[in-house]
């Protein structure tokens, strides 16, 4: 299929291009990197345009044959959506609402939407499935959600499909230790704790050490970027227009505490990884596990990088190649 990928320079989005590539299809990014990053692209076209510039938008995918298309492109730090929920909104539902319509007018009628476990809010149930609660406690999950209800809007009153996958977290990197985790500023805990332990990061602060977990820090459900990229690929593979619209969580149904993620991280450096404990982060629930049995049966996706040893070991590895290739 040739597909085009929007926030394909990113974390997730690169990982899912390389993905697709190595399946055969034919790849297109459309990428305004802000955040992304153009080094990250293989062997594919780049198309920079900001999906909220809707005019140049539809000009730049309008008669390109395009079969689907994956959507990554968001804005995604809690806390400043917190401080700015009108730039959020802008971006991830007006760029959203963007793309759909651009899309609809150039006649390509399948979605692959990147949406986020935030969208649940507090869980009332041990492991999270589609069909739990969703009250999202930050601005971010909100506008995640809106999304999702749009794209089921539409599907729901035209021949257009759409189907969205609720990660949980992301992390790791790919085996060839040449892509994964770059963010600026870097809010994720395994490359923070691996940057803190060799000493080319800032000092570490856990967020808070008094939730209703084992040890008092956040547990949270860590999936392998490669097991997401090859969740998309799996998602566009099986989709059919006509109106269908589809949800599936994405996690490995192992939740892991901050204190555990950090032992991880330490047994792969071989040194003890010092922190401070700071306030709680507001919107930050204390638990996130997912149930992913529905995309286990219905994509006949199994996740391969279950271990968070083993998730940690592909991040430092990654961590290793960055600081000594390309920071």
């Amino acid at each position: 299929m040739k597909l085009l990928v929007t926030g394909g320079a990113g974390y997730v989005g690169s990982h899912s291009v390389r993905a697709l590539l190595d399946e055969g299809h034919d790849v297109v990014v459309l990428d305004n990197l802000s955040t992304g990053h153009k080094w990250a692209l293989q062997d594919c076209e780049l198309i920079s345009v900001d999906l909220r510039d809707e005019t140049n938008l539809l000009r730049s995918i309008k008669n390109r044959g395009f079969d689907g298309v994956l959507h990554f492109a968001a804005k995604s730090l809690v806390g400043e959506s917190k401080n700015q929920p009108a730039l959020y909104y802008q971006n991830n539902v007006g760029g959203t609402t963007n793309l759909v319509r651009a899309m609809q007018a150039a006649d390509i009628q399948r979605l692959v939407f990147s949406s986020t476990a935030a969208i649940f809010g507090n869980p009332v149930s041990d492991l999270i499935d589609e069909k739990h609660p969703k009250t999202p406690i930050n601005v971010y999950g909100q506008t995640k959600l809106v999304v999702e209800h749009l794209l089921q809007a539409v599907a729901e009153s035209s021949d257009f499909s759409a189907t969205c996958l609720r990660y949980f977290n992301a992390a790791g990197a790919n085996n060839a230790a040449n892509l994964g985790e770059w963010h600026e500023p870097e809010t994720h805990l395994i490359p923070n704790a691996l940057r803190a332990a060799a000493g080319t990061g800032n000092a570490l602060t856990l967020f808070g050490d008094d939730y209703p977990t084992t040890d008092g820090t956040c547990v949270r459900d860590y999936i392998h970027v490669d097991d997401l990229a090859s969740a998309h690929v799996a998602a566009i593979e099986k989709m059919s227009a006509g109106g269908n619209f589809n949800v599936y969580n994405l996690g490995n149904g192992n939740g892991y505490s901050v204190k555990e993620v950090i032992a991880a991280c330490e047994k792969v450096v071989g040194t003890e990884i010092p922190f401070t404990i700071g306030p709680r982060r507001e919107g930050d629930p204390a638990t996130l596990v997912a149930s992913a049995q529905k995309a286990r049966d219905e994509l006949d996706w199994n996740p391969q990088f279950g271990a968070i040893d083993e998730i940690a070991q592909s991040a430092w590895n990654w961590e290793c190649y960055r600081r000594d290739t390309l920071a």
